[in-house]
């Protein structure tokens, strides 16, 4: 083996052809292929050829010096012609010489005697692969059987890396699973999204120098809950008459998973059924006695007619036929008419003797009257000023119109008197602060003997007496002292009246619901929602306040009338109203049922368009619940508009708050921004929210884009429908921020649009320059006459003229048609006086508003009299 040096520094391998080969032309067995430099690794490059007397290479247009070269000579054993190898080694650094100017590449040069051939060229890359993904996927949240598109863009690399994915670290294989796919630039798509294709996905980019993995992309496919088919009707729950029929549904048509959105609507429906009555069967009267037959025998039937049974009741026992010998029936009718004969003397006695009873028991009643009356006029005469039975007679204007009735003027309101004394009255309670101790037991210790000052109607406030008196009885359960939300007083037979101000709520004590003798302290108060446990279930919803009257037990001989404001749309075709109360275990029960009230009962309702009248007989904790029975039943709503008082800044902040339209809720809002420093923008607006399911959605529109614009990113604002619905929530309300574009701005008028269904809202003008509203203030305890509108005497007159019925019907119940109360006929015929349950309910449907003149004029149309009694003059007053 030789070397040549050639022309210009150029080297070659050289060898000597034998002669028979001199004329071929090299052929390249072996061409140098493309390499990649991995860190600082050479790559080595090989050349063969056949027949060749020299093989030598050039990198980049320059001769590899013949130092460089590895030279290998063998012979074809099948050819017998020499075989030439060369191979070169390049390294990190000789490519990086010319990196960045142009690629780096060999090519091998073959000479035989007869010419020369030249390889293809050899590329060499310095091989890498960057760290950082230039996308990486995001993990996503999709619901079943959707398409989920991961993006993956991998690093940069030489070679160009390959991409895989892997599920949980296992790789997923797209031909396995074409469920799988796997885009030109490396995205991944989930065709249909399926339970286990919940994970963790990673994108793998990996080449010749390193593997790289992107942060995990959680996907979870979830489920949105769907309904079962509705069950079959449920039986009637009446056996007879009106009841209640239902069926269900079950969220799972599917059940959802991992985060899915619960099934809205309701899983329960109530539809009002009416059960028919069962008709037990009853016989007619017997026939006559047929006559004597040929076998001298008669006979006698009855039929099931009386009435025949129906709807599965029960037929008639016993026989329909009867048949007797006519020669024992002759015997035996002989042997009555001689009995009959023989007890004709012992009967003549029985008589005497039931006479005799007779008058001995009409004796001893005469004797009772007699003592009643005399106890009655003792207790009248002890009543040192009469005065005091008609502190509440208000003057009318009006003079009588017949001089010969003026005998019923006799008892004359003293009004000159400010001041008189008596026995057990009240004492207002409204400084009370904290809270004081009570549970279920006997009534108050009576309190001590004295009189109390009372300034026209009412006393002087004793907070710290009447809390230590409390506190010292182990009976009270745990109530609030707050000044707002209750009212205390001490009262006696003559009754009287607790109110909450500004809540709708009072308690209405008639004169004689509380014994004579008796003297109790009573207390009215609301509780917070949030502190009961009121179970609701399936379409129920709270109505109105929780309240507490109370001590629970104390002994009451007439109901008791508690008023409170409800927020049902007054359709009792769309609702069942539940009157629930608490007991003493802290356990709510259902008391009653309205529309099916029984007279027997303790408890009567009557529902008004926005009031609540419960007549009970015993006190305790209340709460009005509806359920309704399709969707068409309604609760009103009251949305009211709050904003701060003083604004500094450019934002300008809206609350709307969407409550219960009852007095109460209303007032606790109003406090609490109040203490929030916020004032009230508009006049209250109500609306009817429909049991649809629909949640409750709100917008501002029409703002002067010149001087305002919102900043809420949507169009609208959202309340879930159960947060309104079920009546517990407090406080819900929504804010809209607004930014005004100069500080100057002070005006703002716009559009306040609220709906349940899309195309069925209202839409309300704001102006928001409305003075602030300011809450009335009103007595929460009266006690005595000053509670009522009609003079105690005058009461007493009025009922025993109509609780005596009257042929041409000109009694109570022609009283209770002219106030549109004959709804409740029953309720009042079950009670000892209707006319004063009549004129109880009148005193609390008109405290505040009632004209005693109209009722003046209602008992004169009657044709009674004692309607005089409320004309009198300004003279004679």
């Amino acid at each position: 083996v030789t070397f040549l040096q050639t022309p210009g520094a150029e080297h070659a391998a050289t060898a000597t052809l034998p002669a028979a080969f001199s004329d071929l032309l090299p052929h390249f067995q072996v061409e140098p292929e493309d390499e990649y430099i991995v860190k600082n690794k050479p790559v080595t490059l090989t050349c063969r050829s056949t027949p060749a007397t020299q093989i030598y290479f050039k990198c980049n247009g320059e001769w590899v010096h013949q130092d460089d070269h590895l030279i290998e000579r063998t012979v074809d054993p099948a050819t017998a012609l020499p075989i030439m190898q060369v191979t070169i080694d390049i390294t990190r650094q000789q490519v990086e010489k010319i990196f960045g100017l142009d690629q780096y590449w060999c090519q091998c040069v073959a000479w035989s005697t007869t010419g020369t051939q030249k390889s293809q060229k050899a590329y060499i890359r310095i091989a890498y692969l960057r760290k950082n993904f230039e996308e990486e996927p995001q993990g996503k949240e999709v619901a079943l059987d959707q398409e989920v598109l991961l993006r993956c863009h991998p690093p940069e690399g030489v070679p160009q890396p390959e991409v895989e994915w892997q599920r949980n670290e296992d790789i997923l294989n797209p031909e396995s699973d074409p469920n799988f796919f796997v885009t030109a630039d490396h995205n991944l798509i989930i065709r249909k999204a399926r339970m286990a294709d919940t994970g963790n996905y990673t994108c793998v980019a990996k080449n010749i120098v390193a593997r790289r993995k992107s942060t995990s992309a959680a996907v979870l496919v979830y489920v949105n809950g769907g309904w079962s088919t509705w069950t079959t009707w449920s039986s009637c729950s009446a056996v007879c008459g009106r009841g209640w029929q239902k069926r269900s549904r079950s969220c799972t048509n599917p059940t959802p998973l991992n985060g899915g959105s619960s099934c809205e609507g309701q899983n329960i429906q109530k539809s009002v059924c009416v059960a028919t009555c069962p008709v037990d069967g009853g016989w007619s009267e017997w026939s006559k006695w047929s006559a004597c037959g040929a076998d001298c025998s008669m006979w006698r039937t009855r039929e099931c007619t009386q009435p025949s049974p129906g709807t599965g009741g029960k037929d008639c026992q016993g026989l329909d036929l009867q048949s007797l010998n006519c020669t024992s029936y002759g015997s035996r009718l002989t042997l009555l008419l001689s009995v009959a004969a023989v007890s004709g003397a012992e009967d003549v006695a029985l008589y005497v003797g039931v006479v005799a009873v007779a008058l001995c028991l009409t004796l001893l009643l005469i004797v009772v009257v007699l003592v009643y009356r005399r106890k009655k006029e003792g207790l009248d005469a002890d009543v040192a000023d009469s005065s005091i039975l008609t502190t509440g007679f208000q003057p009318m204007g009006i003079k009588p119109s017949k001089p010969e009735n003026s005998h019923l003027l006799t008892i004359q309101p003293d009004l000159t008197t400010t001041t008189t004394s008596y026995q057990g009255t009240l004492r207002s309670r409204h400084d009370t602060t904290g809270k004081f101790s009570m549970t279920n037991g006997t009534l108050l210790d009576p309190l001590p003997n004295g009189s109390h000052t009372l300034h026209n109607g009412k006393l002087n406030p004793d907070p710290p007496e009447f809390v230590s008196r409390l506190s010292t009885q182990s009976y009270f359960k745990t109530l609030p002292r707050d000044v707002a939300n209750a009212s205390y007083g001490t009262f006696n037979f003559l009754g009287g009246r607790l109110t909450i101000p500004n809540t709708g709520i009072s308690l209405l004590i008639p004169p004689e619901a509380i014994p004579r003798g008796k003297i109790y302290e009573i207390y009215l108060t609301v509780q917070r929602k949030e502190d009961l446990r009121l179970p609701l279930a399936g379409c129920q919803t709270l109505l109105g306040p929780v309240v507490s009257c109370g001590p629970p037990g104390v002994v009451l001989s007439r109901p008791v009338i508690l008023s409170m404001d409800h927020c049902s749309d007054g359709c009792l075709d769309n609702w069942a109203l539940r009157l629930k109360k608490q007991n003493y275990e802290g356990v709510w029960e259902d008391v009653l049922l309205m529309g099916e009230e029984l007279v027997s009962e303790p408890y009567y309702c009557q529902l008004e368009a926005e009031t609540c009248r419960l007549f009970s007989e015993q006190l305790g904790t209340f709460a009005l619940v509806g359920e309704s029975l399709h969707m068409g039943a309604a609760k009103r709503l009251r949305l009211v508009l709050f904003s701060d008082a003083y604004c500094s800044t450019l934002e300008y902040n809206i609350r709307v708050y969407c409550m219960d339209d009852t007095q109460e809720v209303f007032k606790e809002v109003m406090q609490m921004e109040r203490q929030l420093g916020g004032r009230l923008i508009d006049e209250p607006h109500i609306l009817l929210f429909k049991d649809s399911y629909h949640n409750l959605r709100l917008s501002i529109h029409d703002m002067p884009q010149a001087h305002w614009r919102s900043k809420l990113l949507a169009g609208y604002q959202e309340i879930p429908f159960y947060h309104i619905w079920n009546g517990s929530q407090r406080y819900l309300h929504c804010t809209f921020t607004l930014e005004r574009l100069s500080l100057s701005t002070c005006e703002l008028t716009c559009q306040l649009c609220v709906w349940q269904v899309e195309g069925e809202g209202q839409s309300f003008s704001l102006d928001f320059n409305i003075a602030k509203v300011t809450a009335r203030a009103s007595a929460s305890a009266l006690a005595g006459p000053s509670a009522f509108q009609i003079p105690y005497l005058i009461r007493q007159k009025i009922c025993s003229s109509l609780d005596a019925p009257c042929p041409n019907g000109a009694d109570w119940r022609m009283l209770a048609q002219r106030l549109k109360l004959e709804r409740h006929m029953s309720f009042f015929a079950s009670k000892a006086s209707p006319t004063s349950v009549i004129l109880d309910l009148w005193e609390a449907q008109h405290f505040h508003s009632g004209n005693i003149n109209q009722l003046a004029a209602v008992m004169a149309d009657i044709g009674k009299q004692e309607a005089m009694i409320f004309l009198v003059s300004d003279g004679e007053c």
